[in-house]
């Protein structure tokens, strides 16, 4: 693997992973540890399942235009086989190599396990739950000591991926802030507009 000096721009790592069929519904000036960044929106063209909790792809970028993560949670990845550990390994690491090559030299995987995600549907009126399972690859950098994870969906493409993390020993809890978290905008009255 040859590692590139600096990352390929944002906006062409979002290219590349932007699910067909989704459209830029909104933008918002957000901080990330106190440091400047936007978060950006795509819903659905065919607004199935919008809102909070139901499918959207989601970004943040730096200020200094680093993707600093993205999440796309779409009803294409329910179901279908994982991809083995050994193998989300891979795809984490070749992703990683595009899109954050600064993290390789510290990097020191801790685990790599399935991980849950859970989408609103609705299904003939009625809203349910349902689960998106993917593979997590969850790393550390050991030159900053923040967290950083790739997840990869049963389509063996990244779903979702977020760097710089800082974690909070004591009392035990994520410090950076959950911008790709539906369920964290909404404790906040944030709406899928993005507006306070």
């Amino acid at each position: 693997m040859q590692t590139q000096l600096t990352a390929r721009p944002a906006e062409e790592i979002v290219a590349t992973v932007l699910p067909a069929g989704y459209r830029k519904s909104a933008t918002r000036a957000v901080t990330v540890d106190g440091e400047p960044a936007t978060l950006t929106r795509y819903s659905r063209e065919d607004a199935r399942n919008a809102g909070l909790g139901g499918e959207h792809f989601s970004t943040v970028i730096a200020a200094d235009g680093r993707l600093k993560g993205f999440a796309r949670i779409d009803m294409d990845l329910v179901g279908g086989p994982l991809p083995a550990r050994e193998e989300a390994r891979a795809i984490a690491l070749d992703f990683l190599e595009e899109a954050a090559p600064d993290l390789l030299a510290g990097l020191k995987i801790s685990w790599i396990e399935p991980h849950d995600e859970t989408i609103a549907v609705t299904h003939y009126g009625k809203t349910q739950p349902v689960t998106l399972t993917g593979m997590k690859v969850k790393m550390r950098n050991t030159a900053d000591g923040r967290w950083m994870w790739v997840i990869v969906g049963a389509d063996r493409r990244v779903m979702v991926f977020e760097r710089d993390i800082v974690w909070i020993t004591f009392p035990g809890h994520r410090g950076t802030e959950k911008w790709l978290h539906d369920s964290w905008l909404e404790t906040r009255g944030i709406g899928p507009d993005l507006g306070a």
